[in-house]
């Protein structure tokens, strides 16, 4: 070891815990979602602008499409997985993504109708967005174990975050120089580091499982060499016949309901609160700066100690829990302060300890699960329960009900978000209690 390697790995060592052979692996996952995140928020800015110039009063059959999208996305995945190989599905669903962005590219250099082309590119990343996540965790859910997980995933997601910082950086200094339409070229470059990332990744996982004496007899059939098989239906079919992962459903639709009450909330207050847009502007740059930094301080030093200090199941609760008096605080004050404050800890809480530790409950799951349930809870579920819980708040506001009275009502819905987020964090715990069991057999 060099000694340029000995302080890079002291460096790493104070905010995570990095076991022998784990380093090459750690980097490339890191690498992985770094470039995934800024790749997309490099586009995000033009998929917004996008949505205004499809209609402003279109934006819900935007949102509708999206979700059609989703619902059909899902067989064409569960098709993908069930006939290819973890090695060749992988890579090109991102040389896919790449693709479009090239004909999006050229689509807007040419003459073809502008708004429809606008219209189907704010369709597009609102699934790239959602999609290539939910693969990239479903890939670290198979490469990492349950222990590996727990050491690993909230540094790993720090290198989403800090894509997702770069993303927006990157747009603001040279969407101007460059022009908004040639960002999606810069984008597509940050998708095929992707890729190499997962070709290294993948090298990295057959090098391990050559060099571990325990499974070389059993490496020819290796599941991980093999297509998972079953049929395109089969995350549908999985999430509705498992009550662990019909909970996780049930979990996610929890928090996409709490998350939609509140940005409607914030949209509210922070109208009401400024008269310019660019006074709306700065505050909703000023929150996404204090969610980013504080999200990354967390991911690098707190969450991977947070789930060996109180366990995996307080871990998933700890956020609703802090939600429920967040909620209840703005029941009384629905003010600004209070506001950004629950919003910072919300966002900051998901990504930093609430997405990792949700992640890990698929580590003790079969490979189908992983990739094809998961990728259905990620996607549809995702996205129908955001679009429910946006007809929900706008029907409760028709009828009357204030901003108070809709924190309060969301206060209970944390509470049994909470209670299920602990239960299932509990159940994950004795599936890889009884793993451990099963293979030591």
């Amino acid at each position: 070891m060099t000694a340029t390697q000995a302080i890079i790995r002291r460096w790493l060592g104070r905010m995570v815990n990095i076991e022998p052979g784990e380093g090459r692996a750690l980097f490339w996952s890191f690498s992985y979602f770094f470039a995934l995140l800024c790749s997309y928020y490099i586009v995000r800015p033009l998929r917004d602008e996008m949505g205004i110039a499809g209609g402003v009063e279109n934006l819900q059959w935007l949102f509708t499409g999206t979700f059609v999208v989703m619902l059909a996305a899902v067989p064409v995945f569960g098709w993908l997985t069930s006939r290819y190989r973890r090695s060749q599905f992988l890579p090109a669903i991102y040389i896919f993504f790449i693709l479009n962005l090239l004909g999006f590219y050229s689509l807007f250099q040419s003459d073809v109708a502008h708004i429809y082309v606008a219209r189907a590119f704010f369709i597009w990343t609102s699934v790239f967005n959602l999609f290539v996540v939910s693969v990239f965790w479903s890939f670290m859910t198979d490469l990492y174990h349950d222990a590996q997980a727990k050491r690993l995933f909230g540094f790993i997601a720090a290198g989403g975050t800090a894509g997702a910082i770069t993303g927006p950086t990157l747009t603001t200094a040279l969407a101007i120089p460059l022009g908004p339409t040639n960002m999606l070229l810069v984008s597509a470059l940050f998708l095929v580091w992707a890729v190499l990332s997962i070709q290294r990744l993948i090298n990295w996982n057959v090098s391990a499982k050559l060099s571990d004496e325990n499974s070389r007899e059993d490496n020819a059939a290796d599941a991980t060499s093999k297509p998972l098989g079953g049929g395109v239906f089969a995350g549908i079919r999985l999430v509705v016949s498992s009550p662990y992962l019909s909970g996780i459903a049930i979990l996610m639709i929890l928090y996409t309901t709490l998350s939609t009450f509140l940005y409607f909330q914030q949209a509210q207050i922070i109208r009401d609160s400024f008269a310019s847009s660019a006074e709306r502007t700065t505050v909703f740059a000023a929150i996404d700066l204090a969610v980013n930094g504080l999200t990354i301080i967390i991911q690098l030093f707190l969450t991977s100690r947070l789930v060996k200090s109180i366990g995996l199941a307080w871990t998933l609760a700890l956020v609703p829990l802090i939600l429920c008096a967040g909620f209840l605080t703005l029941s009384f004050a629905p003010v600004l302060a209070v506001l950004v404050v629950v919003q910072v800890i919300r966002r900051a809480g998901n990504y930093a300890i609430m997405r990792p530790a949700r992640e890990m409950l698929y580590v003790v799951l079969d490979r189908e699960s992983k990739y094809k349930a998961k990728n259905f809870n990620d996607t549809v579920v995702y996205r129908g329960g955001d679009a429910v819980a946006a007809w929900i708040y706008a029907g409760l506001r028709g009828l009357g009900l204030g901003l108070s009275h809709m924190a309060l009502i969301a206060v209970p819905l944390a509470a049994i978000w909470a209670f299920l987020a602990y239960r299932l964090g509990k159940q994950q715990v004795q599936l890889a209690a009884q793993s451990k069991v099963t293979k030591s057999e």
